[in-house]
């Protein structure tokens, strides 16, 4: 598998390409985003010329070859788009009103992706390690996919992870004592699962306006 560096500095020739004085950008009026080999190319209305230029270029001249199954023609207006762990989709407008707006938000395969890599961190294999310790793990790990999927709309992901962790945490807990774990008497689990100072995703959710279409 080529390296993301590699796929870079490989397909920097395509971008060049692309956006140069013959390309699809000039006189397609296409628009191309791309990180390392997975690449978006976005256009008003998707032509027969556009698709002989990328298949001519990717697999002619770059001996590239194109994944077949990954690759589709979209027109977001009616269909979803799943690009770097987000969903692109257009959605009613949650006034009423008869707009529609571009709602961005994690797509299902990273939520699931993060829910896996936080049941492994609060697996039984992990008992032994100080609860200070975890929490500082597991605020670690919750910081930075809050950060990179902080674009859009992500407050329904937010909390499906905010209530995922928790729950796994109570059981960890349960998991690490003989007797049956339960929080203080008067204390509820969330407040006491928050008194550890595990980092809450929601909280840090700002006020976002759609965009209209």
């Amino acid at each position: 598998m080529i390296s993301p560096l590699l796929a870079n500095i490989y397909l920097h020739w395509f971008d060049a390409l692309f956006h140069g004085p013959q390309g699809p950008a000039r006189w397609g009026e296409a628009k191309l985003v791309r990180y390392a080999d997975d690449m978006v190319i976005l256009a008003r209305e998707w032509t027969a010329g556009l698709t002989a230029y990328v298949e001519s270029k990717l697999e002619g001249k770059f001996e590239l070859t194109i994944n077949r199954e990954k690759t589709r023609v979209v027109d977001v207006r009616e269909e979803s788009l799943d690009f770097l762990g987000y969903t692109f989709r257009y959605d009613r407008d949650l006034g009423g009103e008869r707009k529609r707006y571009l709602n961005v938000f994690p797509s299902k395969k990273a939520v699931a992706r993060e829910r896996e890599q936080l049941r492994q961190m609060t697996s039984v294999h992990q008992c032994h390690i100080p609860i200070p310790t975890l929490i500082d793990r597991l605020n670690r790990q919750l910081r930075g996919w809050g950060r990179y999927f902080s674009y859009g709309y992500p407050r329904g992901a937010w909390w499906e992870i905010d209530w995922f962790v928790r729950g796994r945490l109570i059981r960890h807990l349960q998991r690490r004592s003989q007797k049956p774990f339960r929080p203080p008497k008067g204390v509820g689990w969330y407040e006491h699962i928050q008194s550890f100072g595990l980092r809450v995703l929601t909280q840090s959710a700002s006020r976002q306006r759609p965009v209209h279409a």
